[in-house]
């Protein structure tokens, strides 16, 4: 029993960081409706950024300009590069490609300067663990979930009660009406781009952290991983993309604890769990499990 509950959280945990990159997902979806496969090299970006400046500036500063850094060089690549495409009759289709070479050039480049190394991040939480009940839990974890939590519901509270929430939805719904009234939709969806990247900067931490070895070239591989959920819950649905992260989060962690018992399905299911979740759940619910039912008129 010990054993289930240990996985469990820890399955709570990498799905609550998980529901901060899926979040990305769904938001620069929503926005500009291109799925965004640059994100997981944007991670890694702002993980490196906390990396190489936490020695000199400290954890919490370092985190502050990496988050700002990240956000800026989302924000960069919608403005300077996906709007120059966007008046092609394809343009969803060719900035999904284009988002493809921004991911090629960052992670090359970031690849390049990590090299091998395992990077410490400084995160405070360190190695410590704590104890709920029985149950030993990495600070790390327990920190994830309480940051996350914040952050994911600071994010709800922007969509539901500011203007540029509104505006959003507004233009994911209709960005032509959405224009005529006078929402400036370009400047709507370059403020989903920084959102997305300052999450994914966010993210970065906590999937470097105890019990991970550090940051890697290979960390921001990690962020596909979300994508499943962001499918899982309709693409289109912030809720959803939560509600998938968690059911992401602990199908991985699961898969991992009782590896053993799953041999007969290979040495590395944990790490394709995710994927053969999303298949499943595709096959019954085309749409994922969140998505709206659009309205014909005839």
């Amino acid at each position: 029993m010990t054993v289930l509950l240990s996985t469990v959280l820890d399955g709570l945990a990498l799905g609550a960081v998980y529901a901060l990159v899926a979040l990305g997902f769904v938001i620069v979806f929503k926005a500009s409706g291109v799925l965004d496969f640059a994100h997981g090299s944007l991670l890694l970006l702002g993980g490196y950024l906390v990396a190489v400046l936490h020695a000199s500036l400290g954890f919490a500063a370092a985190l502050a300009v990496a988050v700002l850094a990240t956000a800026a060089v989302a924000g960069a690549v919608d403005r300077l590069l996906l709007r120059r495409v966007a008046r092609d009759p394809h343009a969803a289709t060719v900035q999904t490609i284009v988002t493809i070479g921004v991911d090629i050039v960052l992670l090359t480049d970031l690849s390049r300067r990590i090299g091998g190394d395992l990077l410490s991040l400084g995160d405070p939480w360190r190695d410590s663990v704590s104890r709920i009940g029985p149950v030993p839990v990495a600070d790390s974890r327990l920190a994830a979930v309480a940051v996350s939590a914040a952050v994911i519901g600071a994010v709800f509270a922007l969509f539901r009660f500011t203007a540029w929430g509104l505006s959003l939805r507004a233009a994911a719904e209709d960005p032509e009406a959405a224009a005529l009234q006078g929402i400036r939709t370009a400047r709507v969806r370059t403020l989903a781009w920084c959102l997305a990247g300052a999450l994914a900067a966010v993210a970065a931490v906590f999937l470097a952290a105890f019990p991970a070895p550090g940051l890697d070239s290979g960390t921001g591989q990690i962020a596909l991983k979300a994508f499943p959920a962001a499918i899982l819950g309709g693409l289109t649905s912030p809720p959803g993309a939560l509600a998938g992260s968690l059911l992401i989060g602990l199908t991985e962690a699961l898969a991992a604890g009782y590896q053993s018992e799953l041999h007969v399905l290979g040495d590395g299911f944990a790490d394709v769990a995710p994927y053969a979740v999303m298949v499943l759940v595709l096959l019954i619910r085309p749409a994922g499990l969140f998505a709206a039912k659009g309205a014909a008129r005839v």
